[in-house]
């Protein structure tokens, strides 16, 4: 049972709560500087989840606060255990799960469980000697006769996934950055190991976890080489287009089929506490959702997953919409997607799919109720609900390894990541005394929460309204979706839970447009925030507008 820190709750034990739930993604670096060293740490999360519970979430997913040398910014882990002290102590924690409990919000963690810091004790031991009780906890392999890597293998962040030790005289692998050596979790102590780190935090209150590139926990006991991918399948979605992590089909290094059965384990000790979650991200634009599919299906894996589809840059299409949900469905029959349209790692949606756009507040609302209609879960980004940009900073402003290693084709992620902007009156827009790790931009100023409180058509309010809209439905939540053969720019489908049938219709452009009434009895929905026309024989559409009717 929960070891839950003190507090009144207004939680109930839904084991479903999950299915359908919004979830607001806090990247805790960029959230609010409580002590004014320029960084956001738990105490600030604390003080402003009174603005999470306005939005009418279900629960926070707190990106990594754990112990870390900070090379990729918390996700590389020197401590599973511990918060790190830029972001506060342990007890912060406790305080930050009893208030967002105490507001009726449930709170998901973020554990990287690929991969470690090469600063966690477990690596300092394991590259010690290769005699260690821990010399087989991570991916060691000799060299080729020729001393170059084992195989062909490629880092996300760039060039190979092998790196030399020189105490071991062996190499070792690495998705990501070179500080970031990855678990062998063919090694069953290890995976004992990782289910003690999802125990204490359990034990700690959490109501559940994100899990950062899921699909990479096993590698191929073989190390056989990736095959080369042809140039017409290369897709930029998983690495950035200047990065040869592309040009190769990824069949070894990553969704090998050990890890459902490490799923399996790791929900088994979710099923033994009440209402637990997780949602795992597929690292994957090639097969996504296949893999989704195996690790939803059956009950006894991962209770949903995203992919990602939707945090491409291609823009969004009615067609490429209805073919997404179309795709996940026949992939994963019995499983549950999660979508999200911007997270900490690309760029903000609005800013992504604005080529064109002149409307830019019509366009955020647009948006933010297509992304909380399809049938899944809802993953929302900080400053997603302020229609904030994605901020354009100089070279000398970065601080993302990614964006320094590909500077200037692929500008890194800090450009997601700058601070919220609470109070535009106040310095660095509210978000803390201290100079920010990330400069806040001048332009995010003007969306700052205190300038979109009291305008009930900011983006701000349409998104409390649309959440609120949206759970007098059922259906929005958890009911099925069929398409309609509506033709572009309009988008159609229905939602429907138990005896209750939802049309919903979205105009996916800048001009206004009409499309033939239903021949079924409509009951127009209202209270979502766009305006109705309903006509005798049509429904009018205004540009980047929704409409909403129960069908009879």
């Amino acid at each position: 049972m929960s070891t839950t820190p003190a507090g009144s709750s207004t939680l109930t034990a839904d084991r479903d709560w999950w299915r359908g739930a919004v979830i607001y993604q806090i990247y805790p670096r960029s959230y609010q500087d409580s002590n004014g060293d320029g960084i956001g740490d738990l105490k600030g999360i604390t003080a402003r989840l009174p603005h999470v519970a306005s939005l009418g979430v279900d629960a926070i997913w707190i990106s990594p606060f754990f112990t870390s040398p900070m090379k990729d910014f918390g996700y590389d882990v020197s401590n599973y255990n511990g918060v790190d002290p830029i972001f506060g102590l342990l007890s912060d924690f406790d305080d930050l799960i009893a208030e967002a409990h105490r507001l009726g919000i449930r709170v998901m963690i973020d554990l990287v469980l690929s991969h470690t810091s090469d600063q966690h004790p477990w690596f300092v031991e394991s590259r010690s000697s290769r005699f260690n009780p821990k010399a087989d906890w991570y991916v060691w392999s000799d060299s080729k006769p020729d001393g170059t890597p084992p195989n062909n293998w490629m880092s996300i962040f760039g060039g190979s996934a092998w790196q030399w030790d020189p105490t071991r005289l062996q190499y070792y692998m690495h998705n990501f950055l070179t500080s970031q050596p990855d678990l062998n979790l063919h090694n069953p102590d290890v995976q004992d190991a990782l289910l003690a780190v999802e125990r204490f935090w359990l034990e700690r209150g959490v109501d559940g976890f994100r899990l950062d590139t899921i699909n990479f926990y096993f590698h191929d006991k073989q190390l056989r080489d990736n095959p080369a991918l042809a140039p017409e399948r290369r897709n930029a979605n998983t690495a950035p287009a200047v990065n040869p992590y592309n040009y190769q089909e990824h069949l070894y290094d990553k969704n090998q089929p050990e890890n459902l059965e490490f799923l399996k384990r790791f929900r088994a000790v979710m099923d033994e506490y009440p209402a637990i979650a997780a949602v795992g991200e597929v690292g994957d634009s090639q097969i996504g959702l296949e893999i989704a599919g195996q690790y939803t299906s059956g009950g006894d894996k991962m209770h949903m997953c995203y992919a990602f589809e939707f945090l491409a840059p291609d823009p969004l299409t009615p067609a490429g919409v209805a073919q997404v949900l179309h795709d996940f469905a026949k992939a994963a029959p019995q499983g549950w997607a999660c979508w999200a349209f911007s997270n900490h790692d690309v760029v903000r949606h609005v800013s992504r799919w604005s080529l064109g756009i002149s409307d830019h507040e019509a366009h955020a609302k647009f948006l933010a109720s297509l992304l909380m209609t399809l049938r899944g879960s809802v993953c929302i980004y900080q400053g997603e609900e302020l229609g904030l940009t994605e901020a354009d900073l100089a070279f000398e402003d970065l601080q993302d390894p990614y964006g320094i290693q590909f500077w200037p084709d692929f500008k890194g992620r800090d450009g997601c990541r700058t601070p919220m902007v609470w109070d535009a009156s106040a310095v660095n827009g509210g978000f803390g005394d201290g100079k920010p790790w990330l400069p806040v931009p001048q332009e995010h100023l003007a969306r700052a929460v205190s300038v979109q409180q009291t305008d009930q058509r900011s983006v701000l309010n349409h998104y409390r309204r649309f959440l609120a809209f949206r759970k007098q439905y059922p259906a929005f939540a958890k009911g099925e979706i069929e398409f309609r053969p509506y033709e572009a720019p309009v988008l159609g489908f229905e939602r429907r839970f138990g005896n209750e049938t939802i049309l919903c219709l979205f105009n996916m452009s800048g001009e206004a447009t009409a499309v033939d009434r239903p021949v079924e009895k409509l009951e127009v929905l209202e209270g979502h925030g766009f305006e109705t026309h309903l006509g005798d024989d049509k429904i009018t559409l205004p540009a980047w507008s929704g409409f909403f009717a129960r069908v009879d």
